[in-house]
């Protein structure tokens, strides 16, 4: 039997919450990160207009998802992580400011990289496989969030 990343996850996730323990990202960030200038978040916000506005071609294609799968391990698992949780190199994917980002942001992102925090420009992926790695990080399950 083969699990996916998201199955993983969600399987991790209920396991962690069972024997009582809280699952956080390896990159914690307060709720209004994405607005601080010098959080890892912060260049979700400076995408353009007319880029956060654009809906993404491949939402209702489930294949999307299990293509975007497969070009996260080859191409993001090595600095984000496995389950996409973030780490030295990068920030974790299920963070709220990527997970409430519009598809068109984290397009943007994609396609322009941020170089100086070392995050490389994928321009060069055709322009279907950056879709279908947004598909599947907009599927991501986000860590729960610890109790006040």
């Amino acid at each position: 039997m083969t699990l996916t990343r998201s199955a993983v996850i969600v399987s991790v996730v209920s396991s962690a919450l069972v024997f009582g323990y809280l699952i956080t990202p390896l990159v914690a960030q307060p709720a209004d990160a994405d607005k601080k200038e010098g959080s890892v978040y912060a260049p979700l916000a400076k995408a353009p207009k007319k880029a956060v506005t654009r809906r993404n071609p491949l939402e209702d294609d489930p294949r999307a998802v299990a293509a975007g799968e497969k070009l996260f391990g080859l191409h993001c698992a090595e600095c984000h992580g496995e389950m996409a949780q973030g780490g030295r190199k990068a920030p974790s994917l299920l963070a709220d400011p990527v997970q409430q980002a519009t598809p068109g942001a984290l397009f943007w992102i994609l396609t322009n990289g941020v170089v100086r925090r070392g995050m490389p420009v994928w321009s060069k992926l055709p322009e279907p496989q950056r879709w279908q790695l947004v598909s599947y990080i907009k599927s991501l399950v986000p860590a729960p969030k610890p109790p006040l």
